[in-house]
């Protein structure tokens, strides 16, 4: 069986297993477990339109989880199944940006590609914070400038409250051709962003935002 399930998907998968488990030491009524384990097999298959018999097998034996080491066996059946984000290389970034020379790609070998929704990497050469995302099917670059925050703050692509900095970037107006400054709140910490992120909609808004 191929990958079939995205880093955000895997992400909320392991966030239902930790709601699971807290609820089942909060209660010993088994019919309260079997209405946990209901909705937390539930709220999986509603991750995906379609599933096949081979899936399905491979997700539903969430509702068995009953300790730890049940929720670690299950994840680490399900981690060959993530797809992982594209491979970035020096042709993809003169694709995505053709105006930025010398820019060199992020180091594979310190990115574990099955747990990113998106790549962003800070460029000395340039003082610039680059971010390539996913979007509507195809692979969407942009840069802007990053500057740290001294207070925690909602991350506008995890919607987590963490460490965060304010990015900005300039996109070209559709009208008189001048351009527009567009900005919002990022972690500092994009692998651990990535990480949090269980649901694709703030990032699309975030590049979205960002790029149109």
């Amino acid at each position: 069986m191929p990958p079939f399930m995205k880093s955000y998907q895997y992400n909320y998968i392991k966030a239902q297993t930790k709601i699971l488990l807290n609820g089942l030491s909060s209660s010993s009524d088994a019919s309260v477990h079997r209405a946990r384990k209901d909705i937390a097999k539930e709220n999986v298959a509603n991750l995906f339109p379609v599933l096949s018999e081979e899936q399905q097998l491979l997700l539903y034996p969430i509702a068995q989880i009953a300790e730890t080491a049940d929720v670690k066996r299950y994840l680490s059946e399900l981690q060959p199944y993530v797809i992982p984000f594209p491979v970035i290389t020096d042709q993809t970034l003169k694709k995505l940006f053709p105006k930025a020379k010398k820019l060199k790609a992020p180091s594979i070998k310190d990115l574990n590609l099955q747990e990113h929704s998106y790549v962003s990497w800070q460029d000395d050469g340039t003082q610039k914070k680059f971010v390539i995302a996913e979007y509507q099917g195809k692979l969407v670059g942009f840069n802007g400038t990053f500057t740290p925050m001294n207070q925690k703050g909602m991350c506008a692509i995890c919607n987590r409250l963490g460490e965060v900095g304010m990015f900005i970037t300039e996109i070209k107006s559709s009208g008189d051709g001048s351009y527009l400054k567009r900005g919002n709140y990022v972690c500092q910490d994009s692998q651990s962003c990535n990480q949090q992120i269980t649901m694709i909609e703030k990032l699309d808004d975030f590049v979205r935002m960002m790029t149109q």
